[in-house]
């Protein structure tokens, strides 16, 4: 499971014209789900995300969480985070799960990122041809994958 985390100041999702999930302050989490991912996998990122202190405290260094500032999170579906581009220009995807394996993992993911964070996330929807505004804060962005935890 790999993710794409940004510090966002904003961030929406638009869906055929539609506005269909917006936050403030927070993180815009892209989401790709391999084949070889399980729900430990989901679990493990979602503990390092609650817990990844990127966020300025009164000093203006980054020691807070996304919990102690009371940010909101986005998390959108992205299977092209898994793809192959070693042989030739037109990248394969075979290692991204399909939907009947992928749906629960990402359903999964958001229900445990919203018990650590103690509310909903917003997410946009699964599969979807979707629209991703956003304003990356910093810029921040960490890249995290439950393949590679050391």
């Amino acid at each position: 499971m790999r993710v794409i985390i940004q510090r966002v100041s904003t961030a929406s999702v638009t869906i055929h014209g539609n506005e269909t999930a917006a936050i403030g302050i927070g993180f815009m989490i892209l989401l790709g789900i391999e084949t070889e991912d399980t729900r430990e996998d989901a679990e493990w990122l979602c503990g390092k995300i609650a817990q990844l202190r990127v966020f300025a405290d009164e000093q203006g260094l980054m020691n807070k969480d996304i919990k102690e500032i009371n940010g909101d999170i986005l998390v959108v579906s992205q299977f092209t985070l898994h793809a192959s581009y070693k042989k030739g220009n037109r990248p394969s995807f075979i290692k991204a799960a399909r939907p009947e394996q992928a749906i629960p993992l990402y359903e999964y993911f958001n229900t445990e990122l919203s018990a650590k964070l103690g509310r909903p996330v917003a997410t946009g929807t699964f599969g979807a041809d979707m629209k991703v505004m956003l304003v990356n804060d910093g810029p921040v962005t960490i890249i995290m994958d439950s393949r590679n935890k050391e």
